[in-house]
């Protein structure tokens, strides 16, 4: 699978990922790309300090936005994309 677009969330706050993930998913669906590839950092080890709090809720943010009846499938990315730092929101065409 090939992201059409990307968005990486690193270096955010919590209020600033969730509007950069709204801006980009408008932007890929304005677009009419099939995929866009969120990087948000892999969640910590365990016993590691950290929480991943981005992570933690992209799929609450996914299916609260006015974007998720848009939103076929979120999959975990291949390694050369990101592996388990990186998710594909796979996006339906327009009708």
């Amino acid at each position: 699978m090939a992201p059409d677009r990307t968005i990486d969330l690193h270096g955010h706050t919590l209020a600033g990922a969730h509007a950069a993930l709204e801006a980009a998913l408008a932007g890929a669906i304005a677009a009419d790309a099939r995929v866009l590839l969120v990087v948000t950092g892999r969640a910590p080890r365990p016993g590691a300090p950290g929480r991943g709090l981005i992570r933690a809720a992209i799929g609450d943010w996914l299916g609260a936005s006015g974007w998720s009846s848009r939103i076929a499938a979120v999959r975990a990315a291949h390694p050369r994309h990101g592996g388990a730092g990186a998710l594909y929101v796979v996006l339906r065409r327009r009708r």
